[in-house]
């Protein structure tokens, strides 16, 4: 694919972004829909939890196995069959008589958009293969990703409060149709010449220790923590991990091949995707419950009051691809921290959301540190990587966003849930306990500043072409396991 002409890499580009603007769509147009589904399914707080989690958690699972099932097969292919999938579980979604059945909806929907991202990553890391042409790629991607995940209340809160909540599901059947027909034409099919073979034992081991966490994470508050099913499930979660790095350690070919954390960035770069993720996961949670449920909006107006966290994250996401590519990814990832961190204390200790204007520089900073942090993430996961790695560097890292995301959702509904529990009713006993939660934002926050300094400048360079030595000698690894490159034809 190297061979394309500019205009050809463009449209490639272009046809990929389409793809991850639904995927990342859906990872937050359902939030402003969260009260209005509540009233109509009378659910919970952990009810309405799954509906978002469910899908997130299998998006997270069934990344990696995506990516490298395209390098085997064929990654058009995979991409295709991915947004064929992604279209069905969008109709199923809109069709829903019951929020159980929405939740295995948007099961369907992940397990289409899991085809989607690392395989469109793979293909541009491919074609893109100049590394600051790359880094702008990448920034353009980082603003697909911003723009879209932000941008999702605002469109959620007009197609609610206009047509009504199965029509923000009806938005992804065109773009996703268009795209299906534009790859067909333009994307070329690619392939790896020698593809990782697929490692079933380790994708159950971390489907498994997702489901069980998130689930015990979700049903603590409202069975109780020393309920057997959440100690069960918290349980299983820790023989899943245990049992999961275990397996990598002594795999030939593991889904997630433990030498990569041996990189400072790269392991940097995980960390900060999932915390910077759950920071955000949890801030739209928070704030499409507070907006509607306690200042009384309605879908469209809460979405329009979250309107300056999605502008600053489209204006500032390409800016951050340009910065990384002229200054490397620490810049941008300590505005990042240092932006989400002011916002959440804003809120945590000066009670921002009492008053318009300090809610509006919250949300504004927000959007800063959002739109900031997305390419320095993926950039930095495949900096000093083999081109052959690149793409299961990047699957890692779109894996770590959703990880954190659905951890955030789990996390702050919970502390919300507890915290509800037992405060006062109406308006203020939620604030009351929404406070801790933004405390636990905050120290979300805090990772990514204090990590986005010490995981860049030249020593974790150094770490990071140690690490890609590794792969490139091809030499047997612990276990006896021989790393190859693979090349697209």
């Amino acid at each position: 694919m190297t061979d394309l002409t500019p205009r050809r890499r463009m449209l490639v580009l272009a046809i990929c972004c389409m793809s991850l603007l639904i995927v990342s769509l859906d990872n937050t147009i359902l939030n402003v829909a969260l009260p209005t589904l509540r009233r109509e399914f009378h659910s919970s707080v952990s009810g309405l939890q799954w509906t978002i989690d469910a899908y997130l958690i299998v998006l997270a699972s069934l990344l990696i196995l995506a990516g490298s099932t395209a390098d085997r097969i064929g990654r058009r292919r995979v991409f295709q069959s991915g947004l064929a999938l992604f279209v069905l579980g969008s109709v199923l979604c809109s069709l829903a008589p019951s929020l159980g059945w929405l939740v295995a909806a948007r099961v369907v929907q992940a397990v289409g958009g899991s085809m989607l991202n690392p395989v469109a990553m793979s293909i541009i890391t491919n074609v893109f293969t100049e590394p600051r042409e790359r880094a702008r790629a990448i920034g353009v991607w980082g603003a697909v990703v911003g723009l879209s995940m932000a941008m999702g209340p605002l469109v959620g809160g007009v197609l609610v409060d206009s047509v009504g909540w199965r029509s923000i599901f009806w938005l992804n059947v065109p773009i996703g149709l268009a795209a299906l027909a534009l790859t067909a034409r333009y994307v070329p099919e690619s392939r790896a010449e020698r593809p990782r073979r697929a490692d079933p034992a380790g994708q159950a081991f971390m489907i498994v220790l997702l489901g069980t966490l998130t689930y015990a994470i979700i049903e603590g508050p409202g069975r109780g923590w020393g309920d057997p099913a959440v100690l069960g499930a918290a349980a299983l979660a820790a023989l899943s991990l245990a049992g999961f790095v275990r397996h990598a350690l002594r795999a030939p070919e593991p889904l997630i091949d433990l030498r990569f954390f041996r990189s400072v960035p790269f392991t940097g770069a995980t960390v900060i995707a999932v915390s910077m993720f759950a920071a955000f996961g949890g801030f739209m949670f928070l704030n499409a419950l507070y907006l509607q449920d306690v200042r009384g909006m309605s879908a469209l107006h809460a979405g329009l009051y979250l309107l300056p966290m999605a502008a600053m994250s489209a204006v500032f996401a390409p800016l951050s691809g340009r910065l990384v590519g002229t200054r490397g990814p620490r810049p941008s990832l300590v505005a990042a921290g240092a932006a989400t961190l002011a916002s959440a204390v804003l809120v945590a200790a000066f009670d921002a959301e009492t008053r318009d204007v300090t809610l509006f520089t919250a949300y504004v900073l927000f959007g800063i540190g959002f739109g900031m942090v997305n390419s320095p993430i993926t950039n930095t996961a495949v900096s000093g990587m083999p081109r052959a790695q690149a793409g299961v560097a990047a699957a890692v890292a779109s894996t770590s966003r959703q990880v954190g995301n659905a951890l955030g959702v789990a996390v702050i509904g919970a502390v919300l849930a507890a915290g509800t529990s037992g405060a006062r009713s109406g308006g203020s006993g939620f604030v009351d306990a929404a406070r801790p939660a933004y405390w636990v934002l905050a120290g979300c926050a805090a990772v990514v500043l204090v990590l986005g300094v010490l995981t860049t400048g030249r020593r974790a360079a150094r770490s990071a072409e140690r690490t890609a030595a590794l792969f490139e000698t091809a030499e047997p690894a612990p276990g006896g396991r021989h790393v190859t490159g693979a090349s697209t034809r």
